[in-house]
């Protein structure tokens, strides 16, 4: 399985972006930040969306 083929949780997501992961769901509850999905009980982010939002970034 390639990298981009799972979903990234909120803590590979904070770790990838260098930021908390509180900011990531201030983020979601905003909704400024990478496209989210929730599975179940949990907050999933595909790769390529948060890559997506890196290169759309000023």
């Amino acid at each position: 399985m390639k990298t981009l083929d799972r979903l990234w949780t909120v803590d590979e997501v904070a770790g990838y972006l260098g930021v908390p992961v509180a900011t990531l769901y201030q983020w979601r509850h905003l909704g400024t930040g990478p496209e989210s999905h929730k599975v179940g009980r949990h907050v999933r982010y595909l790769p390529e969306d948060v890559m997506a939002w890196v290169r759309r970034q000023p």
